[in-house]
């Protein structure tokens, strides 16, 4: 999972406690937001927004928030937890898989949340202080030299047909090099840990957490892999019909769960700085606007909506998403495969309609939300490409059809 980029603190002492930022959104729903107003629904705690930079390593980012959030669910408290622990060690999977695929892997710098949970299965978890992952004369992550050192050592095993030990050590020290050895051990809150020995003081569970999508293309209620670039592990997805996708959605964050979101957010209809993701209908009968619109848009071209609709200054009717539209927007290329971020709550406008509270994590100056958006249901239902979340979050009744 990449995306293109260059583009507070307090501790939880109870599950039932606001998330963080709480007050800066409601403050955005009243002012900078103009007309939309936003009341919600639910709030789930999670940790500070952080800031990928210039990294297409949202995956990692999206999915050590989800994590965090997990965390502070099972009562282990609030933990800010190294992202670049991960990526390292993803650097090295891939680049073993494309030596295995003659050369045809993935080495750029995308990957999906299975990834996250295959490093920490196999060698832990790290807390931030006591690996940053920058290893260089910046501020914020840049991985634009690393990326490209990468993908040239990558080659050379492939032409060789052969990985040395040298080469082994070459990979090693070239992440030395940008994000900085690893530590055997570690101090953290008076105790040492091995990055293995931490994951467990946290009791954290990689497999007790499922992906789901939903795609006509595939029999429901059974798994396959997802045919998109950065699935190069070729995990399985349990797929299920759209409204199904949506009910674990609304059940996970009504029952205290978080859910880690993939999906396409080159959409004209999705603006971080506005901090929303709609799905406007251009089609919509007159009386889905309000009575103060209505005249003026029956006058207006789809044209003319859709401008007016992508000022983000006032609710739109939105489109009613069908399992059938979204299939259409996968297999034309229109739903893609781009960001990686994490739900944490629902709100709704004063027209009604529902979205979805998602942290992002391109730092907390880029809108007026501290780095949160507000991402319309007929938006996610048309976007996503999938979820993450505990295999606990699942109503019991579609556990049941998987066979969870």
């Amino acid at each position: 999972m990449k995306y293109h980029l260059t583009f507070l603190m307090a501790a939880f002492a109870a599950f039932q406690m606001l998330p963080l930022h709480s007050l800066a959104r409601d403050t955005v729903r009243e002012a900078g937001a103009e007309t939309y107003r936003f009341t919600p629904v639910v709030e789930l705690p999670a940790t500070p927004v952080k800031n990928q930079a210039s990294t297409g390593t949202c995956w990692s980012f999206a999915t050590i928030s989800f994590i965090e959030s997990e965390l502070i669910r099972m009562g282990k408290g609030e933990h800010i937890l190294s992202e670049m622990f991960i990526v390292r060690h993803n650097y090295i999977n891939r680049l073993r898989d494309n030596y295995l695929r003659r050369g045809k892997g993935n080495l750029g710098q995308g990957s999906l949340a299975h990834n996250v949970m295959h490093v920490v299965a196999n060698h832990g978890l790290m807390p931030g202080e006591a690996y940053s992952g920058i290893n260089y004369d910046a501020e914020s992550h840049n991985h634009r030299e690393l990326s490209r050192f990468v993908n040239a050592i990558g080659q050379v095993p492939v032409e060789l047909r052969r990985e040395s030990p040298e080469y082994r050590k070459l990979v090693n020290s070239l992440l030395d090099i940008y994000l900085g050895p690893v530590p055997e051990t570690f101090e953290y809150r008076g105790q040492t840990y091995t990055p293995p020995t931490f994951a467990r003081s946290l009791d954290f569970r990689p497999d007790d957490y499922v992906e789901i999508t939903s795609f006509s293309h595939i029999p429901f209620y059974t798994r396959a892999p997802l045919e998109i670039p950065d699935n190069w592990a070729h995990a399985h997805y349990y797929n299920l019909p759209l409204d199904e996708l949506m009910q674990i959605m609304d059940h996970a964050l009504h029952n205290g769960y978080t859910v880690n979101w993939d999906g396409d957010v080159s959409e004209k209809g999705f603006s971080h700085a506005n901090g929303l993701a709609i799905n406007p209908d251009v089609d919509a009968p007159a009386d889905d606007y309000s009575t103060t619109d209505r005249a003026r848009f029956e006058t207006m071209t789809p044209a003319e909506i859709l401008e007016e609709a992508y000022r983000f200054e006032a609710p739109f009717p939105e489109i009613h998403v069908t399992q059938e539209i979204r299939q259409q927007g996968y297999e034309n290329f229109t739903t893609t495969d781009d960001h990686l971020m994490h739900i944490t709550g629902i709100t709704q406008d004063q027209n009604g309609t529902r979205y979805y509270i998602t942290k992002n994590s391109w730092g907390t100056d880029r809108n007026a939300l501290g780095g949160y958006l507000n991402m319309s249901e007929s938006y996610v239902r048309a976007k996503t490409i999938y979820i993450m979340v505990h295999k606990h979050a699942i109503p019991h009744d579609i556990r049941s059809k998987l066979g969870i």
